[in-house]
């Protein structure tokens, strides 16, 4: 079976699955495949925003309702605990809007939100607008990253094109990463 093949059978599950375990990469990935022709681009935006925003809203109710799974005490424990109570209790709204925007505070952020007294219904609502913006907007980039490799390489085998955008995509999460981790120690000199 084709690489083709299994994109074209699999391609909005792979997505969804992979926007709600892990996040800007499938989307991203999801617009070069859109571009490539071998799904809709809305197909591939709405499967990104999908598990974008079934993954946060698992992550939620395990706050509310699991505290006491070991796996969700781990991630509970985690150093980036205090600075989502922190921006949590301070900007709620604003919040709950751009976790998904901020880099590792994903997994962490609808879990300790769950142990909040948000409603429920507040969560869903403002969880579904930030899905949708976000999977538009990251499979848009990859789309448009698509293109571009086209416009720069001339059109190459779905295996290199691939290729290149996961490296792409892994070279700006290191980036990403690294600025993070450099801007607490920035902030204490």
């Amino acid at each position: 079976m084709s690489i083709e093949l299994l994109i074209e059978n699999y391609g909005l599950l792979a997505i969804f699955l992979g926007a709600a375990f892990e996040g800007e990469t499938a989307a991203f990935l999801g617009g070069v495949i859109a571009h490539r022709g071998l799904l809709p681009y809305w197909s591939a935006s709405l499967a990104a925003m999908a598990g974008s925003f079934a993954g946060d809203q698992f992550w939620f109710f395990a706050g509310r309702y699991a505290a006491r799974w070991s796996l969700v005490r781990r991630l509970m424990e985690k150093p980036a605990l205090a600075r989502v109570t922190q921006l949590l209790e301070k900007y709620p709204t604003g919040f709950i809007l751009a976790f998904r925007f901020l880099v590792g505070l994903r997994t962490i952020s609808p879990i300790v939100i769950g142990t909040t007294r948000i409603s429920t219904g507040k969560f869903v609502v403002l969880n579904a607008i930030a899905a949708l913006i976000w999977g538009q907007l990251f499979t848009a980039l990859g789309y448009l990253f698509g293109h571009g490799i086209e416009q720069i390489l001339g059109h190459l085998s779905l295996h290199r094109h691939l290729l290149i955008a996961i490296g792409a995509a892994a070279v700006v999460a290191a980036a990403a990463l690294a600025f993070r981790k450099m801007r607490p120690s920035a902030g204490h000199s």
